[in-house]
């Protein structure tokens, strides 16, 4: 009796979950930003005080932003160490790992004690959580950015990957909310304890965000390259060796969120302490606009799935060079009205132009083996001179009405770098992903065919 053998039943292709890991990158981002924009609050109202006690305001001040910055110098430590693993272990593995260190340096920052009560050791010791929180950042958006980007379906990724950043206007919105409250406590409760309550909510967030990445699978690409073995053996060594003018272009793009730190961290303190408003006032009106790019960003995003992505990067980078000049001019005239709709324009309309497009164009500029590492080495460096954007805007400041100028001016320089690097990068809304990053693609076909060739050469 002959038995007819039973059909190979192929195996099922990795499933693409868009909607989950859009999920999983939002609230991942979410807890990134809460946790810098509460530092960036407190860097320009609290801490100047509490951990760099100066005769001279202004001393403090840039001291307590130059601790800002420091975090944008351990993130490119954290996007080399992380996007290393992340390409050869996977995104998921990397993620929750990011995400612990972000948490737990925040809650840990909420405990410190003051220069009054430990000395030098106090602002070390500030400086030492400040880098933890850098190092998490600058492995958490190219990672987030690249998982998302994986999941999401061809035509739609831009959309998909957007919700990167959307998380970025929830976490400061969430950070505000809780500091408003906050600094209208009075002063002697504001600086002993009430600054310390939004660092010790941060566990909240992470409590969430880590329950949802640890229920989100692997993305298929990894998974395919893991089963075809392409997972590159050094993705740093190879992604400079293959795409360094793409690392250079997303460098260069990526100073564009000097724009955001000078709004939110620079502009924050000039307003309450050079232009005269109140602390909640200039909260609240930051919190409005960037709260509404949380709607802005997923259109934008959208739109550029249809027309591409330069255009949007191009006007979001012209479009702030001019709007900056509008917010810090609304600053002066002492019109919370006028500071509204330069903000709107600012960071709402504009401004999200860029956010909501560059967590899909800068990792759409690697290929899969050498995307977490590339994306967050280009990204991560770009962002340095974005962290130490508010103590150089404080050092440029001048004395008068008019001081304000060299820190718009620095400003739409930053602006027209980034536009440059965006024009001369490639567009990729159209390319399907197994295309993306060509210049690695061609470059590694190169090599394996001459690799091939090589026993036929050595047996001539």
């Amino acid at each position: 009796m002959t038995t007819t053998p039973s059909p190979q039943v192929p195996p099922q292709a990795p499933r693409k979950t868009p909607r989950k890991a859009a999920l999983a990158s939002f609230l991942g981002s979410t807890l990134e930003y809460y946790d810098f924009f509460i530092y960036g609050t407190a860097a320009a109202l609290v801490f100047p005080h509490l951990f760099f006690p100066s005769a001279d305001p202004a001393i403090g001040l840039i001291g307590a932003f130059a601790t800002f910055g420091v975090a944008y110098v351990a993130r490119p430590v954290g996007g080399l160490v992380m996007g290393h693993f992340g390409d050869k272990l996977g995104r998921k593995r990397i993620l929750l790992l990011t995400l612990g260190i972000m948490g737990l340096a925040s809650l840990g920052i909420g405990f410190l004690p003051t220069y009054e009560q430990l000395g030098v050791w106090a602002p070390i010791l500030l400086v030492a959580g400040r880098l933890a929180q850098g190092f998490s950042a600058g492995a958490e958006s190219a990672g987030a950015s690249t998982l998302t980007l994986e999941h999401s379906p061809e035509g739609s990724r831009g959309f998909f990957t957007s919700f990167v950043m959307t998380g970025y206007a929830s976490g400061m919105v969430l950070a505000t909310l809780v500091f408003i409250p906050v600094t209208s406590l009075p002063r002697e409760a504001m600086m002993s304890w009430g600054w310390r309550i939004p660092f010790w909510l941060s566990i909240v967030v992470l409590a969430i965000a880590y329950w949802v990445r640890t229920h989100l699978d692997e993305t298929p690409v990894f998974e395919e390259a893991q089963e075809r073995r392409q997972v590159a053996p050094m993705p740093l060594k190879e992604v400079l060796r293959f795409q360094a003018p793409d690392v250079l272009r997303v460098a260069g793009m990526s100073i564009m969120s000097v724009m955001q730190t000078i709004f939110t961290v620079f502009g924050l303190a000039y307003a309450t302490s050079g232009a005269g408003f109140d602390r909640a006032s200039i909260l609240t009106v930051n919190a409005v606009a960037i709260g509404l790019s949380m709607f802005a960003m997923p259109l934008a995003a959208r739109l550029s799935d249809r027309i591409g992505r330069r255009p949007l990067l191009l006007t979001a980078a012209i479009g702030c060079s001019a709007t900056i000049f509008l917010y810090f001019l609304a600053l002066s005239s002492g019109n919370i009205g006028l500071v509204f709709l330069a903000a709107f324009l600012n960071m709402t309309v504009l401004y999200s132009g860029f956010n909501g497009v560059w967590p899909a164009f800068f990792a759409e500029q690697f290929a899969a083996p050498v995307r977490y590492s590339g994306m967050a080495l280009g990204n991560q460096f770009g962002l340095v001179l974005a962290g130490f954007g508010p103590m150089i805007a404080g050092m440029l400041l001048a004395p008068g009405a008019w001081g304000w100028v060299p820190v718009a001016v620095f400003g739409t320089v930053c602006m027209l770098i980034a536009a440059g690097s965006a024009f001369w990068s490639r567009e990729t809304a159209a390319t399907p992903i197994g295309e993306l990053g060509g210049p690695y693609l061609a470059g590694t076909a190169r090599r394996r065919q001459a690799e091939a060739q090589q026993p036929a050469l050595e047996h001539r």
